[in-house]
């Protein structure tokens, strides 16, 4: 099985009389990710590798509605599982005597 190297991919598709779509897949180690709340006050999340940034905050940049809590109990939820996936297959690999990629 061939392996790519460390690397972010950034697409934006553009159709007539529809809104632009914006994707970003983070597929590197090679990331800063952190979150804190803006003087505003406004809470956000961003996370950043050497090709892309996302930040995620409230509706409209403003006060925290209870869509803009769904959300946050959504992405920390699919964040507790990546979390579990990465630990059961990580430990997986290891047994198996895997190694590693090395950073690029």
């Amino acid at each position: 099985m061939r392996t790519l190297g460390p690397y972010t991919y950034v697409t934006l598709s553009m159709k007539p009389d529809s809104a632009p779509h914006l994707a970003v897949s983070f597929h590197t180690a090679d990331l800063r990710i952190r979150a804190g709340v803006l003087n505003k006050p406004r809470p956000y999340l961003e996370i950043c590798s050497p090709e892309a940034d996302v930040a995620i905050s409230t509706t409209g940049a403003g006060h925290v509605t209870d869509a803009d809590l769904h959300n946050a109990r959504q992405l920390f939820d699919a964040a507790a599982r990546y979390l579990a996936d990465c630990e059961r297959l990580h430990s997986e690999q290891s047994a198996k005597g895997a190694v590693p990629d090395a950073a690029v």
